[in-house]
């Protein structure tokens, strides 16, 4: 693939279609009955998780299957693995060699050991015996082998050297701050593959209940033809602008991103008909690559459906999959909006032509997209209440009746749809290319739409589990996908309903199959990472790696969180985005809360999970081993290092915004109402703009270095106006510890009083501190106080700290200090609340800033006789 890249020949379909598959499906794919047997296989799969996740389950599987899921969940994806992936570059592509077929079934078998001998292991209670632990054994070295062959071999020698620290952590070549006793054989075996800890842990189970719906959801969609229909949408609304097929890739992608959870299909996907037409108007084959994989990668983190990572955030933060989605949602789309500026920047700066013959204003283009946004984001919202009123009008037959409901509107939808002409893709090469004209194409893709408003107001509205809601969009596209081309035919008049039936078995076959092949590479990688995650919990080796990393920071949260970036982008140098992100989260993302609150910092769990998640997904795009990079340079024929670099420049915004959410939680949307939560919105959206200019080198005509620095400078304070604001009025007066229930007493409830307690740690009595919120409820400080968990004793003017009562909020907070050394833990200081004029005002220098280059930059311009951005 590389040198294909490097060479400067774009591949063909058929070579773009094995190189998807290759990295996402297989290269293997044999034919005959082989062929069809392993359909079959990948097909029966797919059900099963359809029937799993089906309110149904429990009547229609047995009880010992659905405790079991996960082992049968892997069981598949391990004999689909060696079927569908050869060993090596050498071996066979057309059939699968004997040892394969040997591999995979014992694989299989003791992939299933759990559920075969469940009630054995439950009997001795998770401990693992002498037979158990040869066959735990086998199945590790069967799971690394198929991680190596789909991930390639970064994942196995990775989860290969925590697993050799677990029996050799005691040896004299282990560093001596990372030392443990080690574990026998029969102890860690027991911990990675009987018990739930290890391989069959929280990561397989996301991926077993959540993650595979959401495949088979997108696979789904893109068979309905939903991926050609928003790329033709894209192009009609903007390809007419200047630099118009970038920001139709734009926007085509982060629409494709809700279809495919893998940014090399993406690229590949929308890549093969964007990237010719922005070389057709002046970019470079790096910078047509760049602008694809930057649009296609930021789909991971698009919500409502966001890479297989964010499932896991619901498990590993412990909050709703809603609540993911709120916070992720609004750095998002800022970044989206800017990568469609970054995109307007190149082509004013290299003055580029227009594609097509037809004039539309950009304030009428801009208009419309909100207004579709917004009217998409409205019916979604807003069909809660006619749902509502069926519900209490007709309690018993409600079901019945929203669903006649929904299949008569996918009937008028669809024929609507049969009035127009079935879009077809376009050749991206040919001599004219005709735009598309958004009024004459929309109708024929709105029935797609549904799966999708189904899917947001199951798991928006009604706040069901990601499972059930992505369970009844897919059963909405079973229909879809059975009836749309017989119907079609039926509307317009045709006969052959037969044949057009049949497509329609065929396209959902095929779904199913892409689904199943799809799902392979995220079953292993989070079996795989399980390993990592068991090492860690098995060794205490994650409480070591915070020392080790608070002692390589100094302590400084800004430097640390740059090194847990860079591990990020290391780690997914080699790692799939969702395995990466298990590793670092695991490994960090509690050393980062705890180092925040040792400066004094509260920092969201969710915002480091988030950020971690960010970099995860930039391993994707950075070199030299940036995967979507390559693919992109294979299908523009450009450089793939180069295109690399050239991408990571585009997403210098997803760098910077992690860190910017860190420390102003305000963009997660977190403890905000409904007015700042817009005010939010518009100021980061300028922010994020102004950041683009400043470092694309190009606002109203092209910068000057200190123009940059300034509008960076600018970006800064609407991002972070409590930064300047705190400096200007202090948020908080320091209290005397001694006086904590008096001024609980005096604030207004809901006031919020940062606690910063002192004490020896209790694993190595070192003086360590820690800060806590404790806000006022107005029923008095000492209830308050107590109500928080607070044991309070004043000795000579300090206030000592006994261990707080079980269950209280302090007690996790405070469990790791020593209450019973000689040195009592005590309260060292504390914040109360101060008046402070709004942090909002600090937005207007930084507006007036912004306008000050423009208006030095347009007298420049009109004096260039430029053209102005």
């Amino acid at each position: 693939m590389a040198s294909d890249a490097q060479g400067n020949r774009p591949l063909s379909e058929e070579e773009l279609q094995e190189l998807v598959a290759s990295s996402d499906a297989g290269a293997r794919s044999p034919v005959g009955s082989v062929g069809l047997f392993l359909a079959i296989v990948a097909v029966i799969w797919s059900v099963f998780q359809v029937v799993l996740a089906s309110p149904l389950a429990n009547l229609l599987l047995p009880g010992s299957v659905i405790n079991n899921s996960r082992q049968i969940h892997l069981a598949f994806a391990i004999f689909l693995a060696y079927a569908a992936y050869p060993a090596l570059k050498s071996s066979p592509r057309n059939f699968i060699p004997v040892q394969d077929w040997v591999f995979a079934l014992a694989g299989t078998a003791i992939a299933m050991y759990g559920y075969v001998f469940y009630q054995k292991i439950v009997d001795s209670g998770g401990l693992a015996d002498d037979m158990d632990k040869w066959f735990a054994l086998a199945g590790l070295v069967l799971l690394f082998e198929a991680a190596r062959r789909a991930l390639g071999p970064a994942m196995a020698i990775i989860a290969t050297i925590f697993l050799l620290y677990v029996f050799f952590g005691s040896s004299d070549y282990v560093p001596e701050v990372i030392r443990w006793k080690g574990a026998s054989l029969k102890k860690a075996m027991s911990h990675m593959w009987i018990t739930s800890e290890g391989v069959f842990g929280i990561a397989l189970g996301v991926s077993t209940k959540f993650v595979f719906l959401f495949v088979l959801f997108g696979a789904l969609l893109d068979k309905a033809g939903a991926g050609n229909y928003f790329i033709k949408m894209a192009f009609g609304a903007l390809g007419h602008l200047r630099g118009g097929p970038a920001k139709a890739a734009v926007v085509g992608s982060a629409a494709t991103g809700l279809i495919s959870g893998s940014s090399i299909a993406n690229v590949v996907t929308t890549g093969t008909f964007t990237i010719p037409l922005m070389k057709r108007v002046g970019f470079t084959s790096e910078q047509a690559g760049s602008v694809e994989v930057a649009s296609s990668v930021n789909g991971q983190i698009m919500p409502p459906v966001m890479g297989a990572a964010a499932f896991l955030m619901v498990e590993y933060v412990g909050i709703s999959y809603v609540e993911v989605i709120t916070h992720a949602f609004l750095p998002a789309a800022i970044s989206y909006i800017a990568l469609v500026y970054i995109v307007h920047l190149e082509a004013v700066k290299r003055n580029m032509p227009t594609l097509g013959n037809r004039v539309v204003s950009m304030g009428r283009t801009i208009g419309g997209m909100a207004l579709f946004f917004a009217g998409f984001a409205a019916l979604c919202y807003g069909v809660q209440y006619p749902v509502k009123w069926i519900v209490s009008a007709m309690p018993d037959a409600s079901g019945l009746t929203l669903s006649a409901l929904v299949v008569a509107a996918y009937a008028a939808l669809l024929w609507l749809a049969a009035g127009v002409e079935d879009l077809v893709p376009d050749d991206p090469n040919a001599e004219e290319v005709e735009l598309p004209v958004v009024a004459e194409i929309y109708k024929a893709g709105l029935h797609y739409l549904l799966p999708i408003i189904v899917l947001v107001y199951f798991l928006m509205i009604e706040q069901k589990s990601p499972g059930l809601s992505a369970f009844w969009a897919t059963a909405l596209l079973f229909v879809i996908l059975l009836t749309q081309k017989p119907l079609k035919a039926i509307f317009r008049g045709q006969s052959g309903m037969a044949n057009a039936f049949m497509e329609g078995v065929s396209d959902l076959w095929n779904g199913l199959i892409d689904g199943a092949r799809n799902m392979i590479g995220i079953a292993l990688a989070t079996a795989t990472a399980g390993v990592i995650v068991g090492t860690v919990t098995l060794t205490g080796v994650g409480q070591v790696m915070s020392e080790l990393v608070e002692f390589v920071s100094g302590g400084n949260l800004i430097l640390m969180l740059i090194m847990v970036g860079l591990l990020s982008l290391v780690l997914g140098m080699g790692l799939p985005t969702t395995a990466n992100y298990i590793v670092v989260s695991s490994l960090m993302a509690g050393v980062v809360v705890e180092l925040g609150a040792q400066s004094g910092l509260i920092v969201p769990l969710i915002a480091v999970h988030l950020f971690v998640f960010y970099f995860g997904i930039m391993a994707d795009v950075t070199p030299p081993v940036g995967l979507a990079s390559f693919a992109a340079a294979a299908v523009s024929g450009g450089d793939a290092i180069r295109t690399g670099f050239t991408a990571f420049f585009y997403s210098l915004r997803t760098v910077a915004l992690p860190f910017v959410f860190i420390f102003n939680t305000d963009l997660l949307l977190i403890d905000v109402n409904w007015i700042q939560g817009i005010l939010v919105a518009i100021s980061a959206t300028i922010a994020i703009l102004v950041f683009t200019a400043g470092t694309m080198g190009y606002f109203v005509s092209r910068n000057r270095i200190y123009e940059s620095v300034l509008l960076i400078f600018a970006a800064f304070a609407l991002f972070r106006p409590d930064f300047f604001m705190d400096r200007v009025m202090p948020p908080y007066a320091e209290v005397p510890p001694a006086q904590l229930v008096q001024a609980l007493d005096e604030a207004e409830p809901g006031a919020e009083f940062r606690i910063t307690v002192e004490g020896l740690d209790f694993d190595t009595s070192e003086l360590k501190n820690t800060t806590m919120i404790l806000t006022a409820d107005g029923a008095g400080g000492q209830q308050a106080v107590g109500a928080y968990g607070l044991l309070l004793l004043e000795e000579d003017g300090v206030v000592k700290l006994d261990e707080p009562m079980f269950g209280s909020p302090a007690a996790p907070k405070l469990e790791s200090f020593d209450f019973y050394a000689d040195e009592p833990v005590r309260i060292s200081a504390i914040q109360a609340p101060a008046s402070q004029l709004p942090k909002e005002l600090m937005f207007l220098p930084a507006l007036l800033l912004v306008a000050l280059v423009a208006l030095l930059q347009r007298g420049r311009a009109r004096e260039q006789e430029g053209v102005p951005a």
